[in-house]
This record gives structure tokens, C-alpha cells and sequence, in this order.
């Protein structure tokens, strides 16, 4: 697993705002944001089913082992 996406706080959202007044959307900017999302729910996910096999996690979290599982196994575009 690569280190460099793991920590998605080192990736400031400057470009989340891709339009200005009288400028078009830049696709790249809204491409690499929503690729950033992906890949930043795709590793909360694989997160959460690991806590699943915790009860003490999930109890701080307020979710049963179902719900938890239930949310990991989410496809990642969602």
C-alpha cells in the first residue's frame, strides 16, 4: 500500500472551489478531487472492517458489527 495516500489531510482541498465568476469548470481540478474522495472513502472503508472484529472500537463508533460490515462493503463510488 502506498504511504501517499494514506494520510488524505496532507492533501489541502485548494481546489474543491473549480470554478470562479466567468470561468469554467476546470474538469482536470473536479477529476482529481472526486478521484481523491474515492480513493479517501475506499480507505475509510477498508478501516471500518477492520474495527469490525472489535467490539470496543464499534461500541465507541455506536455501531454493531452488521451495521459496520454492512457500510465497508459499500462500493467505493458511493
Amino acid at each position: 500500500m502506498s504511504t501517499l495516500f494514506t494520510n488524505i489531510e496532507h492533501f489541502p482541498r485548494l481546489w474543491r472551489s473549480t470554478t470562479s465568476k466567468g470561468h469554467q469548470t476546470n474538469s482536470w481540478l473536479a477529476l482529481l478531487d472526486r478521484w481523491l474522495a474515492c480513493s479517501e472513502r475506499m480507505h475509510q472503508r477498508a478501516g471500518l472492517r477492520v474495527i469490525a472484529e472489535d467490539p470496543h472500537l464499534l461500541a465507541d463508533l455506536g455501531l454493531t458489527r452488521e451495521e459496520a460490515l454492512k457500510q465497508a462493503d459499500m462500493p467505493f463510488w458511493r
